[in-house]
Formats: structure tokens, C-alpha cells, sequence
């Protein structure tokens, strides 16, 4: 068993890690475990991929609050407060307790320290050097302040050797701790105002840290601040400082870019002439020249290909996603990183493609003291998204919202669309999924959660992508076999197809002229998994603005639509029989028990499939036997007695489509008096039921009630959202007053639902279906 260093002055063996997720804690337990520290962490929100690394690493996963009892120093990052739960359990046990920063100064004290320290870049930089001495096979340790795009290498290596290469954090202060053998500061910026609240303050931090270091510092030739800082070593006779840059000591600039690949030429104090770097952009050529020159110097031997083979880090210039567009993700969280990302980004946009860019600002006291530079910086964008500002376990600060950087970007009269919604990461994320255009490149950019966000909208756009890749072959499939008399159609507007005239179009819409044309059409369907819907008259349903990704069918065709007096009595019906219809054609015939279907605005499978009724009959007081076909194309016979129906409802027919019915009449009756009886029907609904377009009684009826009567009572009779009305007339109704929305209609549900609930104590039921989606996600 390895025996770990010991720490702030004493031997300690049991560690627990507190945000032992995060990308700075993450790699130090697995640095930790290596040195043979028993180390165990809890994290409030865990990333999977994280969580699998430190367990591999042989870090034990508590639970939050999980403290374990044998625990002897909690080593926490400094995100997390000190009213913590488990900081204050630590407290009360009389527990040691280190920021991150301070156990990584204290377990590579006495090694050869490779510090990479600055404002931006440093974690790229740092997985640069990593690379480049693991391939020249240079014997190290390394702890990253993130994680490689791929597994090649491990964020922590505790390997053979003096020299650790290390990622030093300057934004809590733990930065003082650390004295290296070599510093590189890939650049410096004012940043961490909470920590550095002059430039001053930072200024001087990194000087004590340049004068601390044993060996040389390496700085960039295009930073000023850097240079007056080293420029105090000069005046002491101090350490070496060497430059790296277009112009630095170690010299090196682009001379090519194809794809995700530069080639650069080097001089100077470089041996190679050249180096091919897989990555893109001028600020990670800085990146990798800056890392080069720390390998030579230490002696590692390079070559053309040294990192040619870079596997680049996650959330930095991270390809998410290509298809008919590009998906990055990338940490920036500074103006100036920001700008970097988005000019390089940029480069590789070709037109017309546009560049997009989801920004979550991270800490209020920094969107406080850059809110405007910001501003300035994401003007780079043609579209963007503003989240809300990541905390960090800070509290909110005046200025320091993100709605302090929409009003700065509006405050300049930005050219380009900006879309920020508070507290709605939804709704922001559908916006941006509308706007979204074949050829557009997409960044998603913060120090946040946003990770979350990126990774999560690239599952869907990729479940989209492959439905519709799925939709294209449907399609091709379908039409190859179907009668010219069949209709197919992609994206056919349904809002004139239905009652209540509201809603988006269907992904594809058909109209089969066969039972044959219907059995190809559902098995096409089901082979892909492609979801379908039957659309009836368009009564007693609510079809979404947005249309229904799905295959909706209706049995329009005039073969659909029998009426068939058959020698025993009864009657064949067609699944698209107009209910209407029905009642006249029985009138003719003298056929009397259907009087009471005439005012119902559907068909025949609909009707079936609702158990529609009305002025005191059901469909089913009718029906003697059914005929279906299942979504999978095959059809069977239902007797009545076999089926499975209630009020406003047949569980047959969830998952089938009427093709057609038997029905039997009451009796044979003189068509004077059935029309006398349909009239007399006629006047009731003309009393009783509003005229303007609806989708029929909108909520079920609870037990020993009615729902109108409910509504009415609870004062609800005139109720509007947007175009959406409840009916003066019948209170269980909502008309369309002449431009209302699907969301109008829904939003009027919710608020019916609402104060009836609250005056009645009855949570109503919605009786009309929410086509293609389910009222409990809505509602």
C-alpha cells in the first residue's frame, strides 16, 4: 500500500472530497487516490461521466451529507460556502478543512512544479503540455483542471519522476500556496472581482508568484500586464523570462488551417520547424506554442507530430454535434475569452450559415463588473440566447443579472436578435430550436450548468434528426405501392380540418382509398416506430400550434363513408360516415334509433372511438359489431359484447382504427317522425350549445354533476385568454372568438380548472383530446 505525503504538517490517510464533481476537485481525487490517500466525495449534481472517473479511480461516491466517520480532512471546492451541511457537520467534528487549491500546493510541495496559471486558455494549455510530454514519453504527473475529450489519457497521473505538471487556479487565492520549478502563464486579465477587486490585486499576486518560482517563467509576448510584471524580475536580477508568440523568444504563428488542423512555424529557441496541432483558432495556437516551449525547456525531445495526436478538451471548442449544423460547447466565461471563441468560430461559418451563441454568464460579481464588455463581446453573434447567470454559490448582486447584460447589448442598438428569458430555460431552448437553420453553426458558452443544457438539446436535436430521417423513408416506402387515389402529404395545415379551427400542421397526412392503402400505410409506419394518429371530423380535440409530429390519417375518402342496410336488420356504416350523414340517410330509410347523433359534429370512428352522446343516447346503445384495423395493419372483428367502452370512451379503440360498424336500428319508424324528432333535437343544441367554432364539451362530467354547471357557478361564463372564450351559452364549452391558439385554449383550461378546483373542491377532467400529446403534460 502506498504511504501518501503528508499534509499541512501531519500524516492524513482518509480524505473527503466536497463538489468532488467539478472539474478543478474531480482530477485532484483521482490524483489523490493514486498517491494512496483512501478518498471518498459527495457532489449535489453529479455528471455521469465524471462520476464514473473518480469511482474507476477508486474514489468512494457518498451520498450528499454523507460525511464518512474515519474522515480526517475535507478538502472542498471553493464554490461551496461554509454553511454547507457537510462543512458545518466538518466544523462541529473539529475536522481539518482545505480549499482545493491548498491540498494541491501541499501534495506536490517538494516536486518540480510545472505551474500553468492565467486568465484564459490555461486548461487547454495545460492538456497541450500534458500531451506533449506523455508522448515524448518525458516521466511526470499531471492534474488538469478539466478532462480530455477522450480516455487516451487521464486528467490525474501520479507517474515516476520530480516534475508534476499542475493547473493552478488564481480565482479563490489559493495561488499564494504554490511555488514552482517553472511558471507559465498563458496570459493574464482582470477577472475574479470578488477575489482581485483592483487590477492591482491581481497584478500583484501574480508577481509574488513569478518571484517564487525556482526556475524559469514563461510569459506571452502579446500580453502587456505579463510583461510588467516580469519586468520586475529583470530589475532584481531575478529568474529567466522567456516569451512565446509571433515574436517571443519561442516563436511560433499559423502558417495553415484545414479542418480541425494547424500547422505552425516555428523559430527561435524552437528545435522542430514546424508543429501540426490538431485544434483551430489563433488563441489555442498560442495555446500550443506556449506548451511546446515548457516541454523543450524541461527537456522532453518534440518533434513535428508532437501534437498532432491532441485530443483536445471537453468544453473547449468541443464539437458536439454535425449534421446540417455544428454544435460547440466551450467554457469561456471572460469578455476576452468570449471574443477569442467566437472570432475563431467565426472563421469557419460559410455562408449563409449563421453563428448562434446560448450564453450563460457565470457569477453575478463578475456579469457586475463586465456586464457591458460582454455586451461588446457576444455582438459577434448573428442570434443570441441569454440563460440566466450561473450563482457559484454566490448571492445576486445589483448589475450583476443577466438582464443587465440584455439591457447593455439593447442599450447599444445591437443589430443582431437577442431572446432572453427569465427563469425559462425551456422556452428559451424552444426559441432557439425554431430559429435553428441548416447551415447555422451553434455555440453553447459558460462555466455553468449550461454543459447540461447543450448536451441535452443535442439528444433532441439528434431524436429529431433521425425521425426525420426515419419520415424520409416512410415516405419513400409509402408511395412506391399506394393507389393514385390515396392522398399523401407532408406538413397539410389541420386547423381547417377541425372544429375549434385551431392548430399546426401534421408531419404527414393521409388520406388511404382502401383497406389495402390503410394496412401499407400502418405498417410502414410501425416499422419505424413512427407514431399515428386518426383524424375524424376534427370534433371533441385540440391539435397543438405546433402540429403534430406524427402520421395522421383520415378516412375522407368517399370509400370510407358507406351506409349499407344489410338483409338481417342491421346497417353497415363507414368508418368516415359523417354522423350527419348517417342520420339522414336513416331517416330516408325509415330506420329509427340515430336521431340522436344528427347534431354530434364527427363520424362514425370517432364516434365509436369516444362513445360519443348525446340528448340521452351512445353510440354504443347502437352497436352490434365493429370492425378495426390495429396500428400494425391487421384488422379483426369486435362483437359488442367483446368490447370494452364507458362514458366518453372505448378502450378498443386507444390503439386501432374503426374501419366500420354494424348498427342496429330500434325499430323502422315513418320518416315524417324522425325528422320530427331530429328537429325537435335541433331546437334543443340551437338553445342549448353556442354556434361559433368549439370542439364540443370541453371537460367531462364528474359523479352526480355537470361540469357547465360547475363552471358556471364558479363565475367563469365570459372568461378569456387571448381569442379563447368560455361560452355565455353553455359554460362547458370554449369557442374561438375568431383568432384563438391552441395555448389560448389550453391556457383557459388550466385557469377553468383552477377556480373551479378552488370554488368547488372538483378537479375537472378534460373530455376533448389533446391530439398527439397528453393533458397531464400540459395541464
Amino acid at each position: 500500500m502506498t504511504t501518501p505525503p503528508p499534509v499541512f504538517g501531519r500524516a492524513v490517510r482518509r480524505v473527503h472530497l466536497l463538489g468532488a464533481g467539478g472539474m478543478g476537485v474531480a482530477p485532484l481525487g483521482q490524483f489523490l487516490a493514486q498517491l494512496g490517500f483512501a478518498v471518498s466525495g459527495e457532489d449535489d449534481a453529479w455528471n455521469p461521466a465524471v462520476r464514473a472517473l473518480v469511482e474507476c479511480a477508486g474514489v468512494t461516491v457518498t451520498p450528499p451529507g454523507g460525511l464518512p466517520d474515519d474522515t480526517e480532512l475535507v478538502v472542498y471546492s471553493s464554490a461551496v460556502a461554509a454553511a454547507h451541511p457537510t462543512r458545518r457537520r466538518a466544523a462541529a467534528r473539529g475536522l481539518a478543512q482545505a480549499r482545493r487549491g491548498e491540498m494541491l500546493a501541499e501534495v506536490v510541495r517538494g516536486r518540480r512544479l510545472i505551474a500553468v496559471v492565467g486568465s484564459h486558455g490555461k486548461t487547454t494549455t495545460t492538456a497541450m503540455l500534458i500531451t506533449a510530454l506523455h508522448r515524448a514519453n518525458f516521466p511526470c504527473s499531471w492534474v488538469l483542471g478539466g478532462l480530455f475529450q477522450d480516455d487516451a489519457l487521464a486528467p490525474a497521473w501520479a507517474g515516476p519522476g520530480d516534475w508534476v505538471v499542475a493547473e493552478v487556479d488564481e480565482s479563490d487565492g489559493t495561488i499564494g500556496r504554490f511555488a514552482p520549478e517553472v511558471t507559465l502563464a498563458v496570459n493574464l486579465d482582470w477577472d475574479h472581482p470578488d477575489q482581485y477587486a483592483r487590477l492591482a490585486d491581481l497584478e500583484a499576486a501574480f508577481a509574488a508568484l513569478f518571484a517564487r518560482t525556482r526556475g524559469a517563467v514563461f510569459i506571452s509576448d502579446a500580453c502587456p500586464l505579463s510583461a510588467r510584471i516580469a519586468a520586475r524580475l529583470g530589475d532584481r536580477g531575478g529568474q529567466p523570462v522567456y516569451t512565446f508568440g509571433r515574436a517571443g523568444d519561442f516563436r511560433g504563428q499559423v502558417a495553415g488551417e484545414k479542418g480541425a488542423r494547424l500547422r505552425l512555424a516555428l523559430g527561435g529557441r524552437f528545435a522542430p520547424a514546424e508543429a501540426e496541432v490538431r485544434t483551430q483558432g489563433e488563441f489555442n495556437a498560442a495555446n500550443a506554442i506556449a506548451a511546446l516551449a515548457v516541454a523543450q525547456h524541461v527537456g522532453a525531445r518534440l518533434d513535428a507530430l508532437t501534437l498532432a495526436g491532441f485530443a483536445g478538451v471537453r468544453r473547449r471548442q468541443a464539437l458536439l454535434h454535425h449534421s446540417t449544423v455544428r454544435i460547440f460547447e466551450d467554457y469561456a466565461h471572460h469578455p476576452t475569452e468570449i471574443r477569442a471563441l467566437l472570432t475563431a468560430l467565426r472563421g469557419t461559418v460559410a455562408a449563409p450559415g449563421r453563428l448562434l451563441v446560448v450564453f450563460q454568464p457565470h457569477r453575478y460579481t463578475r456579469t457586475a463588473q463586465f456586464k457591458a464588455e460582454f455586451a461588446a463581446a457576444l455582438a459577434a453573434a448573428d442570434a443570441l440566447f441569454l440563460m440566466d447567470v450561473y450563482a457559484a454559490s454566490e448571492a445576486p448582486v445589483p448589475g450583476g443579472t443577466s438582464a443587465d447584460i440584455y439591457a447593455e447589448i439593447k442599450r447599444g442598438g445591437a443589430a443582431h436578435p437577442v431572446t432572453y428569458l427569465p427563469g425559462s430555460d425551456a422556452g428559451l431552448l424552444k426559441a432557439l430550436q425554431a430559429a435553428l437553420q441548416p447551415g447555422d453553426t451553434l455555440a453553447f458558452v459558460g462555466a455553468g450548468d449550461i454543459e447540461q443544457t447543450a448536451r441535452q438539446f443535442v439528444a433532441r436535436l439528434r431524436a429529431e434528426e433521425q425521425r426525420e430521417a426515419a419520415w424520409r423513408e416512410f415516405l419513400a416506402a409509402a408511395r412506391m405501392r399506394l393507389a393514385p387515389a390515396t392522398r399523401l402529404v407532408e406538413r397539410e395545415t389541420l386547423a381547417s380540418r377541425t372544429t375549434m379551427r385551431v392548430g399546426g400542421p401534421a408531419r404527414v397526412y393521409a388520406e388511404p382509398a382502401s383497406r389495402a392503402d390503410l394496412r401499407h400505410l400502418l405498417a410502414e409506419a410501425h416499422r419505424r416506430a413512427l407514431p399515428v394518429f386518426l383524424l375524424g371530423r376534427g370534433s371533441n380535440l385540440i391539435i397543438p400550434d405546433e402540429g403534430v409530429d406524427g402520421l395522421v390519417i383520415s378516412l375522407g375518402h368517399p370509400s370510407w363513408q358507406e351506409f349499407a342496410p344489410q338483409p338481417d336488420g342491421r346497417v353497415w356504416v363507414g368508418g368516415g360516415l359523417r354522423l350527419k350523414n348517417l342520420c339522414g340517410l336513416a331517416v330516408k330509410a325509415g330506420l329509427q334509433g340515430f336521431e340522436f347523433l344528427e347534431g354530434i359534429p364527427g363520424s362514425v370512428g370517432g364516434a365509436l372511438r369516444m362513445n360519443a352522446g348525446a340528448m340521452g343516447g351512445w353510440m354504443f346503445d347502437v352497436v352490434d359489431e365493429v370492425h378495426l384495423m390495429d396500428l400494425q395493419g391487421d384488422e379483426r372483428t369486435l362483437r359488442k359484447s367483446e368490447m370494452h367502452y364507458d362514458y366518453r370512451h372505448c378502450a378498443d379503440l386507444e390503439r386501432a382504427i374503426a374501419l366500420g360498424a354494424y348498427l342496429r336500428p330500434a325499430a323502422s319508424a315513418p320518416a315524417a317522425d324522425l325528422r320530427r324528432q331530429i328537429d325537435t333535437y335541433q331546437k334543443k343544441r340551437v338553445e342549448s350549445q353556442p354556434r361559433e367554432p368549439s370542439a364540443g364539451c370541453i371537460f367531462k362530467n364528474p359523479p352526480g354533476t355537470s361540469a357547465g354547471r360547475l363552471i358556471d357557478e364558479s363565475g367563469l361564463k365570459g372568461e378569456r385568454v387571448g381569442d379563447a372564450e368560455v361560452s355565455a351559452v353553455h359554460a362547458n364549452f370554449i369557442v374561438n372568438r375568431g383568432h384563438a391558439t391552441s395555448e389560448d385554449i389550453i391556457a383557459l383550461v388550466r385557469k377553468i380548472r383552477a377556480r373551479v378546483k378552488a370554488a368547488k373542491g372538483v378537479d375537472l377532467e378534460p373530455e376533448v383530446m389533446l391530439y398527439g400529446q397528453n393533458w397531464r403534460d400540459v395541464l
